[in-house]
């Protein structure tokens, strides 16, 4: 059984920095696209950062030089985000899948809160 399990988020200022862990378990990790998406209260869900299982990276235009995923041991994903704004805000969410030209999420985390307020 997949799991995802994202931790990590929490209430920052602005201009402040966060790490977010997703610790996967039940799939082979080696061979997964991973991504991280968000969803803003009364927004749909967008896509934030991918990376394949090459490490090939992708992002939203909105966090551009500003976070940075990466894949760092046999199981876990990260998302470093720096210079967070208060438009950042939001649930994020770990996902498994495909983040070509098409995407395919197969499994989602259950999500964690990062608010950035002064």
């Amino acid at each position: 059984q997949v799991q995802l399990v994202e931790s990590g988020g929490g209430l920052v200022q602005p201009g402040g920095s966060l790490r977010l862990s997703c610790a996967a378990s039940g799939i082979i990790f080696s061979i997964s696209g991973m991504a991280w998406y968000r969803q803003a209260p009364g927004k749909q869900r967008e896509l934030v950062a991918s990376i394949t299982r090459t490490g090939n990276t992708d992002y939203a235009d909105s966090v551009k030089g500003r976070f940075t995923i990466s894949r760092e041991n046999a199981n876990t994903v990260y998302l470093q985000m720096n210079s967070l704004k208060p438009e950042d805000t939001a649930v994020y969410f770990c996902a498994r899948g495909s983040f070509g030209a098409t995407r395919i999420v197969t499994s989602w985390g259950q999500g964690t809160q990062v608010t950035v307020s002064s």
